[in-house]
């Protein structure tokens, strides 16, 4: 019996926030040695990188809507953990909507559970849902493992996911504050969004949803983390504007936490095309000064982490509509593209590789608890990844593994690009022939 499954060995490995030359040996899943480059390891396989190619620990995506079950020609687990570890994702988290039902009982957990055990080929946990029905029985969730509660202060866009009133954000957070728990949320302000009578004008759909509904529906968060001492996060900040209160926030005490995305990072509204509704989210891709500023606050630490936000839907309710932006889906596809979007940007703004890397990595493992995840080092999981830094290549959305053929990212040109992704040691990217799923369903620990 060889005394490890596999050594990968590279000239530039990050262990922990370093560049060192290394190899690093994975038994049973997990690492188990790390050592000089040619040091001799007895292993089943032994992989040795290309001078090219650095070797990364696993991306951790925090924010993936897998649709499965309800609404799986959206998307579902074979299709969405095939396009993750393509793009050298190895852990996710799926939200509790837009999947049918939504994961609001246990009941539903166990449904969704059910439908992902034997089709994922990554390690995937869950979000729970706070609606208003499943106030007053969060805890049973909790208990079950889930990773934290999404709520929605504004419509959702699907009927089976309410969102809350500010009376029931509080009392969502003061449950949820009760046993220590998770509350994150989607922040747009209902009354302040503005009525939006469709059509293709991209700027007409912006002005819909103003840096002033993410504002003030973060200052109620904020409130309510203050008043209750929950744990409070915002997803997928859009509005440079709202980083001061953020940053006060922080500065206080308040337990928040604070995502972005690649597309908010990536593209800006001038270069948005009218009628290009495969770039429509909630919130809005605003203004270049507006994304240059979200990168500001990651490197200054008022955003913590990156998350894809992956949120499919069918080519015929994605681009279907012919242009207009009220009809449209909500949502961008990206979970293959993040690390190489995040790299991508980064290297143009001189970023360091190391610290784009952390915002996927390391950042949202701690984020989420997840202590084994997210570096390099003697006993985490073995979740790797090859990835040439300096490839140019053009996303071609035909060409991706989610379930529908669209994305934002289509035709745009990014720097970096993965090679191999292993989880837990074993190769997931590119898939082997008759590989066997190797993932594992996840519980809050």
């Amino acid at each position: 019996m060889k005394d490890f499954d596999l050594v990968v060995r590279s000239r530039r490995v990050l262990v922990g926030d370093e560049w060192q030359p290394a190899s690093v040996a994975v038994r049973h899943g997990v690492i188990r040695a790390i050592g000089d480059i040619a040091a001799e390891y007895d292993a089943s396989e032994d992989v040795t990188l290309p001078d090219s190619q650095v070797l990364l620990p696993g991306v951790v995506d925090t924010h993936v809507h897998v649709n499965e079950p309800g609404r799986t020609e959206w998307e579902g687990f074979t299709s969405a953990t095939l396009a993750a570890g393509a793009g050298g994702t190895t852990t996710l988290l799926d939200m509790p909507l837009n999947s049918i039902p939504p994961t609001t009982t246990l009941e539903a957990l166990v449904l969704k559970r059910t439908a992902a055990s034997p089709q994922v080929s990554m390690d995937v946990g869950f979000w729970g849902g706070a609606v208003p029905s499943s106030l007053g029985h969060l805890r049973e969730l909790h208990e079950a493992g889930v990773f934290g509660f999404k709520c929605f202060l504004s419509p959702s866009g699907v009927d089976e996911f309410p969102h809350l009133s500010r009376a029931q954000l509080v009392e969502a957070a003061a449950e949820i504050a009760a046993f220590d728990g998770l509350l994150i949320v989607h922040a747009e302000d209902p009354d302040t969004l503005l009525d939006h009578a469709g059509g293709a004008d991209y700027s007409d759909f912006v002005g819909s949803r103003p840096e002033a509904s993410e504002m003030a529906a973060i200052d109620a968060v904020i409130a309510a983390s203050r008043e209750t001492g929950c744990r409070v996060h915002i997803l997928h900040l859009s509005a440079a504007r709202a980083l001061p209160a953020i940053r006060a926030a922080k500065d206080e005490g308040v337990r928040i936490t604070v995502e972005t995305c690649p597309h908010y990072l990536t593209f800006d509204s001038a270069s948005i095309p009218d009628g290009a509704t495969q770039y429509k989210c909630c919130p809005p891709v605003r203004d270049a000064a507006n994304r240059e500023a979200l990168w500001e606050a990651l490197l200054d630490g008022t955003l913590d982490l990156v998350a894809s936000d992956h949120s499919p839907a069918t080519a015929e309710l994605k681009v279907g509509a012919g242009g207009d932006w009220a009809r449209a889906w909500g949502g961008i596809s990206g979970v293959q593209v993040m690390l190489s979007a995040v790299a991508s940007g980064a290297a143009a703004r001189d970023i360091p590789l190391a610290d784009a890397v952390a915002w996927v990595t390391s950042r949202p493992a701690t984020f989420a608890g997840l202590a084994d995840k997210g570096s390099i080092r003697v006993g985490a999981r073995g979740d790797l990844v090859a990835f040439d830094p300096a490839e140019r290549w053009t996303v071609v959305a035909s060409d991706l593994s989610h379930r529908n053929p669209v994305s934002a990212f289509d035709g745009h040109e990014l720097t970096g690009r993965v090679q191999r992704t292993w989880l837990a040691g074993a190769q997931i990217f590119p898939v082997r022939a008759n590989a066997e799923n190797t993932g594992r369903l996840l519980e809050r620990h």
